[in-house]
């Protein structure tokens, strides 16, 4: 991706971590949704799965790469950058920059006082509950989302695009999935913080917690990050982050991001973001802040999972009953086929994960 859109670096430390190995496992040769047995090899063959790590507790137990990926490939998160700014949002708040997130978002950012995000509250970004009119299709070339990523290809100002949008209906009702929310919410840090995304991942996560390799973000003309999507790390990186959260936002001692932040961030916190909610475009799976929440397992019943997901299946799934960060990275080609095909279906994925991370027990 560096090859071809502009980024910026995002720079490690000297004082890198490297997760030790411990006893491998060999994945489950199959696994269980709704009564039907998938192939574990098929369904990694066909979601076009690049990278695969299992990390559990404090050691990887098994990692792999395919179709010419390897332990230092700088994958793109896709949407899975969403859970990082979160995550800076969380701290921009701790340090003072966001006084709540109970607050409209025109407080910081006047700018969009015109648009459809006047009145809207943070929090309703972060939920994924502003009320924005968008279409989020990705095979409709004509839809909001390739309108802008259109733009973004030819160099044109996502602060500009946001300002675009309307209302469609009461903000913190209805779940509704929209990218552009995420690029406010990092719209916010910038004007708050008067560093670049980049600059305060950097600097508040990336080498506090001992990144192996440098990432970087692919930026617009105007030079500003594409946060809802333009992530650029390694599977090893991609799991410190699950790791992170996995540990409440603690890592070697030290709190990166604030504890309550990170059980607010993965916990759902109102009816229209539960899975089985009618008021969620979304069923089966629910939402927290730019963290999605899986719904109650079949086999294993309630547990606390959640999960950083991204178009084409790139995953970070964190399941704390068993202690259990697991990382896919694929280029699946059948992705907009994913309401049909089992393979693309980020729900079938779920119950792989799950059923790894009980092998852990």
């Amino acid at each position: 991706m560096n090859e071809y859109f502009d980024n910026k670096e995002i720079y490690n430390s000297d004082n890198i971590f490297v997760f030790p190995d411990r006893k491998p496992i060999d994945l489950p040769k199959e696994f269980e949704y709704e009564k039907k047995l998938f192939n574990t090899k098929k369904y990694l063959d066909s979601s076009y799965t690049q990278g695969f790590l299992v990390l559990h507790e404090d050691s990887i137990s098994f990692e792999s790469y395919y179709l010419g990926q390897n332990k230092n490939t700088r994958h793109i998160s896709w949407s899975v950058a969403k859970s990082f700014v979160s995550a800076l949002i969380g701290i921009a708040i701790n340090e003072g920059y966001i006084e709540s997130i109970e607050d409209n978002i025109e407080k910081y950012l006047p700018e969009l006082s015109s648009s459809g995000y006047n009145g809207v509250k943070i929090r309703e970004l972060l939920q994924m509950s502003s009320g924005i009119s968008f279409d989020e299709t990705y095979s409709d070339m004509n839809s909001d989302i390739n309108r802008y990523w259109r733009g973004f290809v030819l160099g044109d100002s996502q602060d500009a695009f946001a300002a675009t949008l309307k209302n469609k209906i009461t903000p913190g009702t209805f779940n509704h999935y929209v990218s552009i929310n995420t690029h406010v919410l990092a719209m916010i840090i910038v004007k708050t913080t008067g560093k670049s995304l980049t600059e305060y991942l950097e600097e508040k996560i990336w080498k506090k917690i001992g990144m192996e390799n440098n990432g970087y973000w692919l930026v617009d003309g105007k030079g500003m990050e594409m946060a809802l999507g333009g992530l650029n790390a390694t599977i090893r990186d991609y799991a410190k982050m699950g790791k992170l959260f996995l540990d409440s936002g603690r890592w070697k001692g030290l709190q990166i991001v604030p504890e309550k932040w990170v059980l607010e961030s993965t916990s759902i916190n109102g009816e229209h973001l539960e899975a089985t909610s009618v008021h969620s475009a979304h069923p089966n799976i629910g939402y927290g802040y730019q963290w999605w929440i899986p719904g109650t397992s079949q086999k294993y019943g309630k547990e606390e999972e959640f999960m950083a997901i991204g178009i084409y299946n790139q995953f970070i799934y964190v399941n704390r009953s068993t202690k259990t960060v697991i990382v896919k990275n694929s280029a699946n080609k059948n992705y907009y086929d994913r309401f049909n095909n089992p393979y693309a279906s980020k729900i079938v994925a779920i119950e792989l994960f799950r059923t790894i991370a009980h092998m852990n027990e």
